[in-house]
């Protein structure tokens, strides 16, 4: 059984709309019983009674100011919605253009837009230009409001001078951040990074979204510089942390504009760490895109920024990476001679940590993957020996990693002939519940079954392994994204 829709929900809105317009109500009508029955502010009122949306709204509203010079409005459906809930929480003053042009568009005064609340809360001058405009026939545009009120002479004009200099100055001094906010924003920030290495990615994705919202409407909001560079460096790390989830859940187009994003950010904050972290996640999602030269070429850009922590050994491991996949030996092995230069340069902890982090137990990783590719088995089992001793000493173990290290593992195992230690190596990675099966996990298991069978002694051995692989990469993270229903499913 449906559940009733709460009053003021759009099929009550409609309803009303429809009963007031086949009894001949009026516009103004209808946005009064808007006002009173559903308890609206005035202009959301004088919205719905028009039955329009906050965008289309926010088009009319552009349009109406354009017949305006000097007075143009750029809406969009996020203003025009702070707009209706000013001067409430989480919302933002209309100007007297944004009204004028609101006023034009719903066909009503712009006394009709304003209560009591927001004539309170009108600075001083534009209160001055509503209550002396003059009286006219026609609706009041723009221009009546603006033009025809006499200009202050004498100290009226001094003080009038002055309460517009107060009216900025306190518009300036406002912030809607505080340092303590900011500092729990960037604990918040941290904690997500960390909790990623254990935990499912779905659930996670979902709360680092929901904290970039929260930082983005901020930064909407009004602050100090230095406080919108500390929101910038919040929203960039979020937006790397959304383009690292969403390559691990297989989702590469979408990483990719994660990562545009985060650059953005980085840009606007001036931060050289946040700068290199984006580009290292940048070069991920290039890499297991098939864009190699790509995923170079952001890891040696990120490499020319002067940072403190770990991320230049991040990206000299992600350039070796890719030089491998390439079967660039030389220039592979060169990489990974500067992962161990930039350990030894490293000059502070990692701002944020988690995934934003390049343990070594993750620099061995990466030496492994590369050392197979460019056929050195050995030195890949030691350096995926050495990676597994690292991470079980740490106090947070990243099953991705960790995953990974194994199937190092088996792939040095069957390149030497060695079946038994392969299956062995295997069994933690196959024993992975399915939301912990990460895409890089499942596509280098895929590239795993192309070496399995010249091993085996046992033809049934490699069958069953085969079969094992192919089951886990279809009970996948990915995979079961990829299957779930849309929004727009019934």
């Amino acid at each position: 059984m449906n559940a009733p829709s709460k009053p003021g929900s759009k099929a009550d809105r409609d309803l009303l709309r429809q009963d007031m317009t086949a009894t001949g109500c009026t516009l103004a009508d209808i946005a009064i019983e808007m006002r009173s029955r559903f308890r609206m502010r005035p202009r959301e009122a004088w919205r719905h009674a028009h039955g329009w949306t906050l965008q289309q709204a926010a088009d009319r509203i552009t349009h109406a100011s354009t017949t305006r010079p000097g007075e143009a409005v750029a809406a969009d459906a996020s203003l025009v919605g702070k707009w209706e809930k000013w001067p409430g929480p989480s919302s933002r003053r209309p100007s007297l253009p944004v009204l004028f042009a609101m006023a034009e568009a719903f066909t009503c005064g712009v006394a009709d837009l304003l209560d009591l609340d927001d004539r309170r809360g009108l600075p001083e001058a534009d209160l001055h230009l509503l209550i002396h405009r003059p009286p006219t026939a026609e609706p009041p545009t723009a221009a009546s409001f603006i033009v025809s009120p006499p200009e202050p002479t004498g100290t009226d004009l001094v003080r009038f001078a002055a309460d517009e200099s107060a009216t900025w100055a306190q518009w300036a001094e406002a912030s809607n951040v505080g340092d303590i906010a900011l500092e729990q924003l960037m604990a918040e920030t941290r904690t997500l990074a960390s909790d990623y290495l254990t935990s499912d990615p779905v659930p996670l994705f979902v709360r680092t979204r929901a904290l970039r919202d929260r930082v983005f409407a901020l930064l909407e909001g009004h602050q100090y510089p230095r406080q919108s560079a500390d929101l910038y460096v919040a929203a960039g790390y979020l937006c790397g942390l959304l383009a690292w989830m969403s390559s691990d859940l297989g989702q590469l187009r979408d990483a990719d504009t994660q990562g545009r994003t985060a650059w953005l950010c980085a840009e606007l904050a001036g931060h050289n760490d946040l700068r290199a972290w984006v580009l290292s996640t940048r070069s991920k999602v290039a890499f297991w895109d098939g864009r190699l030269r790509e995923a170079i070429n952001f890891a040696r850009h990120g490499a020319t920024y002067q940072t403190k922590g770990s991320v230049a050994v991040l990206l000299s491991c992600q350039e070796a990476d890719a030089w491998s996949e390439l079967g660039a030996q030389d220039e592979a092995l060169a990489a990974l001679a500067r992962v161990e230069e930039a350990r030894a340069a490293m000059t502070g902890e990692d701002e944020i940590g988690g995934i934003f982090s390049c343990q070594p137990a993750r620099q061995e990783n990466y030496a492994a993957a590369a050392q197979l590719r460019v056929g050195r088995p050995a030195e890949a089992l030691r350096s995926a020996d050495k990676a597994l001793t690292l991470l079980a000493a740490q106090p947070v173990r990243a099953y991705g990693t960790e995953a990974q290290i194994h199937i190092s593992q088996a792939a040095a195992h069957l390149a030497t002939g060695e079946a038994e230690g392969a299956i062995e190596a295997l069994a933690p990675v196959l024993a992975l519940p399915p939301d912990h099966r990460l895409a890089p996990v499942t596509r280098r298991l895929g590239e795993l079954c192309a070496g399995i069978g010249r091993p085996f002694t046992s033809g049934t051995s490699a069958v069953g392994l085969r079969q094992a692989i192919e089951e886990f990469c279809v009970d996948s993270a990915p995979r079961h994204l990829a299957l779930s229903p849309g929004e727009g499913s019934a």
